[in-house]
């Protein structure tokens, strides 16, 4: 029952900002979603009632009224998405044949898909214990907002920000941020974690935008 729900909320959105992108609305959704009840308890998992994750719920549960207004948005162009085709590794043809666009050709620059402008991140160590992505945000609330960033991770991976704070002067100011993410050494306390969960929110007093974040390791570090 989730795809005609979103649907709907998706086309009330348009209805009220008709000039964003399906991106933008996108982002919407997902940056004011909640994960926790009404109790403020964790959501859980129908399957066995065990807390649900990010991959069991994704950003979370939407909530309507937020979205309306969500303060930032992560959008993405065309070519974004051209990029994060390649970086899949799919031939030249095929790209083509799915953007209905000729001589598309993939730079080196497209070489991992963890940088598509997305709202949310899959951090995977495996040849290294330092993940590096950078994001674009979009203000769609007010001029002159101010943003500070609140970054929550497993005790094995510290996260930095740069910058920490980001300032809006005008609504369509777009700024971007990088987020540097370490696996821990001596990760051979952590055998029994392959996975984990956190977060990158950027807030004020008006607005929480929130992005989930995964954790995975293929190998102990």
């Amino acid at each position: 029952m989730s795809c005609p729900h979103i649907s709907g909320l998706a086309a009330l959105l348009k209805a009220a900002h008709p000039d964003w992108s399906s991106s933008m609305i996108k982002s919407a959704l997902m940056t004011t979603a909640y994960t926790h009840d009404n109790t403020n308890s964790p959501l859980r998992d129908a399957a066995d009632n065990s807390y649900s994750n990010a991959w069991a719920h994704g950003a979370g549960h939407v909530d309507p009224q937020k979205a309306l207004s969500p303060g930032l948005v992560y959008d993405i162009t065309p070519l974004g998405y051209i990029g994060f085709l390649c970086s899949l590794g799919y031939a030249t043809e095929h790209i083509q044949t799915i953007v209905k666009r000729p001589n598309i050709t993939c730079s080196r620059k497209s070489s991992d898909p963890g940088q598509l402008n997305y709202p949310s991140f899959s951090v995977l160590f495996a040849k290294s214990r330092v993940v590096r992505y950078s994001r674009e945000l979009t203000n769609v609330g007010a001029a002159g907002s101010i943003y500070q960033v609140a970054v929550e991770v497993p005790t094995s991976v510290t996260a930095t920000v740069e910058p920490a704070r980001l300032v809006f002067g005008n609504v369509g100011d777009k700024q971007r941020y990088t987020v540097t993410f370490v696996s821990k050494k001596g990760l051979n306390q952590f055998v029994d974690r392959t996975s984990a969960f956190g977060s990158i929110s950027w807030n004020n007093a008006q607005h929480e935008v929130k992005s989930p974040v995964s954790f995975s390791w293929t190998r102990m570090l």
